[in-house]
């Protein structure tokens, strides 16, 4: 599995396993997420990616069980988790309605829950789940600034940010934001076009991919042109269509990280598939022309 070097001491899988949806599998047992684990680091990822807000913050707890109950796990992962949405669930039961917060208080109170779940001394990958409209980049920056200073955050990075919301976070930072987690699939190429992913090659900033399948929207009935596309590709390279799907992101020279979450043991064994994808610049342009459904100018 490749490797991609985020900053001087931090490098993730190019292939990351998602724990979105880890607390809506039958089983939660410590055992039963310790075999997902087990069975990523098998193919090389390494990399989880997880966030407070996760199972109406259940999430990292779920995850941390299987960590206390097998602690050499986490010499062989980096974690990833997201802060800054609140939400009127779990330990945020009592709040109004629905609301971000970036302010020194929420995002160290939010950390300290984190290693607290997920059993851990310190979190690979902070990120910023959303920009939000209300933040002060003087108190976030710094506050970001000072958990990578006291080894709590190896790294620090941003998620969904447009363009100038990273700027104005970076502009009140010494540390480097060093990614922005963005939806980007075969069914979301608006950041193929749109600067969101221009702006990060420019600073040879690696962007991480949420939803790489589109939420299983590939597979809808007006996706079938698509579909048809990658089954004749995913048959010719003895794949299924969601690793070419998936292959048609790692193919593009931004470094794309996808992000993919599944609790089926099965597809848990095949994620890495699609690494041994080939898609050169023709094949790449008939999968971005049939998902956008028309010739490119």
């Amino acid at each position: 599995m490749d490797r991609i070097q985020l900053s001087p001491d931090l490098e993730l899988s190019r292939l990351v396993y998602g724990l979105w949806r880890i607390g809506d599998d039958a089983d939660t047992s410590p055992k039963h997420v310790e075999a997902k684990i087990e069975a990523c680091l098998a193919q090389g990822i390494t990399t989880m990616d997880n966030a407070d807000i996760y199972g109406g913050y259940t999430a990292e707890a779920i995850f941390g069980a299987a960590l206390k109950a097998s602690p050499s796990l986490r010499d062989r992962i980096e974690i990833v988790t997201k802060c800054g949405i609140v939400a009127p669930a779990g330990r945020h039961s009592a709040v109004r309605g629905k609301h971000y917060d970036t302010s020194a208080g929420h995002i160290n109170a939010s950390v300290e829950a984190s290693l607290r779940d997920m059993a851990t001394d310190y979190i690979d990958l902070l990120l910023i789940h959303r920009p939000d409209p209300f933040m002060d980049p003087d108190e976030t920056g710094p506050t970001l600034d000072a958990l990578v200073e006291s080894g709590k955050v190896r790294a620090v990075g941003v998620s969904n940010f447009r363009p100038w919301d990273f700027s104005l976070l970076q502009s009140s930072m010494e540390a480097e934001l060093v990614t922005n987690q963005i939806e980007m699939s075969l069914v979301a190429t608006d950041s193929f076009t749109n600067g969101d992913l221009a702006y990060l090659q420019e600073r040879n900033i690696a962007p991480m991919a949420w939803s790489p399948l589109g939420g299983g929207s590939l597979f809808k009935p007006e996706n079938r042109e698509l579909m048809t596309v990658l089954e004749r590709i995913a048959g010719e390279q003895d794949v299924d269509a969601t690793a070419v799907a998936v292959a048609w992101l790692l193919a593009h020279p931004a470094r794309i990280l996808p992000v993919l979450g599944t609790n089926n043991p099965g597809r848990i064994g095949k994620i890495a598939d699609a690494a041994n994808v080939a898609i050169d610049r023709q094949t790449w342009f008939e999968l971005y022309t049939a998902a956008i459904g028309k010739q490119v100018p």
